[in-house]
């Protein structure tokens, strides 16, 4: 069996099956009454047509991402039809090149089909993920100033994967410091001691791994921020990010907060002055950011970063498929050792309760939008908390599985 999956034949077999799928997304657009292409598709091309003409790419309402991916895909915006496709071709590129460091990282092939449907429906999660698992990948090879300049790089694009700093950070430590025999001056017995004791703390901290992987994120992060303001002015900083911290998504969003968001959009003058949309923020941030990386890091850094997303997307205001890609590229790097395949009936059981959820949440969905019945409360609203309260019991799962691991067991991984 291990002779016929060898790693060329999983990767012929992903490259043949991002042909057929681009293949009938074509016949699909053109014939089909219901289109393949996703919408976002049409405004990246967009951006990209506004970029190309000299203009902002913020012209393009709806799009809310750096103008680095409309210049990316100005190729879209040539005469030849043919071209307009670049796009999917390059982000299904993408999942070919993750899935490549995922192999160089674990000698373990991904060849996702959701990844696949939804980069050559025109998503560019594909090419985010690629940055994620180069990251990994110089981390894990302590190449320190190329892992910075990805991290940069990544918050840049998109400003979710800043979660990983801190895992990253407490992950690069120095071997124990041996204790100095020399003592301080004697000047105040109690402020020496404490003094010392605070400089040699943050000495020890701020090691050089750690040092350079500060420095060379928040330049190259800095930099390009920087150029862009420089181009686009405010339009930039308003559409990348400040707009995401007041961000009211009621509509394609497993969120559990969905509802609560719908009535704020809807009667803004009824609701709490509790600015829900930003508060959200703090109990997402303090367990992706802040709880999963001490707790984790120092025993497997891929497996926490999988978990720290997977708080990320489950606690988040808006939820929608797409952003489960974020996690699904990490997977093959926790689940040899999971208890989902240590233990089929459990990861049976959790694929069964986590797809029948959304399920649950799409009928609710698809009655309000399609047949014109208020299904907010109870069915949307309880159908999202269905799948909120099915992905913390999994991500409970997980933390316990990375906790369980042992330093040496991560420590041959990581050498690997």
């Amino acid at each position: 069996m291990s002779s016929v999956f060898t790693t060329s034949r999983v990767f012929l077999g992903a490259i043949a099956l991002r042909t057929v799928f681009f293949a009938y997304g074509l016949l699909q657009d053109a014939y089909a009454p219901v289109k393949y292409t996703d919408i976002d598709y049409f405004v990246f091309t967009d951006a990209a047509r506004y970029v190309s003409r000299g203009r902002s790419p913020y012209e393009r309402e709806t799009y809310r991402y750096t103008p680095l991916l409309a210049w990316i895909l100005i190729p879209t915006s040539w005469q030849n039809p043919v071209w307009f496709s670049f796009g999917k071709v390059l982000f299904a590129a993408s999942d070919i090149v993750a899935g490549w460091f995922i192999v160089r990282i674990l000698q373990s092939p991904d060849g996702g089909a959701m990844s696949t449907e939804r980069a050559l429906r025109g998503s560019s999660e594909g090419l985010l993920g690629v940055i994620v698992v180069a990251l990994l990948w110089a981390v894990t090879r302590r190449q320190i100033t190329l892992a910075g300049i990805l991290l940069g790089l990544a918050v840049h694009f998109k400003i979710y994967p800043f979660i990983y700093g801190p895992s990253i950070i407490w992950f690069l430590e120095s071997p124990p410091p041996t204790e100095s025999k020399e003592k301080p001056p004697q000047t105040s017995v109690q402020d020496s001691s404490k003094t010392f004791t605070v400089k040699n703390t943050i000495s020890n901290f701020m090691n050089p791994s750690r040092t350079t992987l500060l420095i060379s994120s928040l330049a190259t992060f800095t930099s390009l921020n920087i150029l862009m303001y420089a181009i686009y002015s405010k339009p930039f900083l308003e559409h990348t990010f400040f707009y995401h911290l007041t961000r009211i998504d009621h509509r394609h969003n497993f969120s559990p907060y969905n509802t609560l968001l719908h009535l704020s959009s809807a009667l803004p003058d009824r609701v709490s002055n509790l600015k829900l949309e930003s508060l959200a923020f703090i109990p997402q941030l303090v367990i992706s950011a802040v709880l999963i990386p001490v707790a984790l890091a120092k025993k497997d850094i891929a497996g926490t970063m999988l978990a720290q997303t997977f708080a990320f997307v489950a606690f988040n205001k808006v939820c929608t498929s797409q952003y489960f890609l974020w996690y699904l590229i990490l997977l093959p790097f926790y689940l040899p050792y999971s208890s989902f395949l240590a233990r089929p009936r459990l990861g049976l059981t959790a694929l069964i309760l986590w797809t029948g959820a959304q399920a649950l949440w799409l009928h609710q969905a698809y009655r309000l939008e399609f047949l014109g019945l208020s299904t907010f409360v109870p069915g949307l609203f309880v159908s999202g908390l269905l799948f909120f309260a099915v992905n913390a019991w999994i991500l409970g799962i997980m933390v316990e599985d990375i906790g369980a691991r042992d330093r040496q067991s991560a420590q041959v991984e990581k050498g690997r």
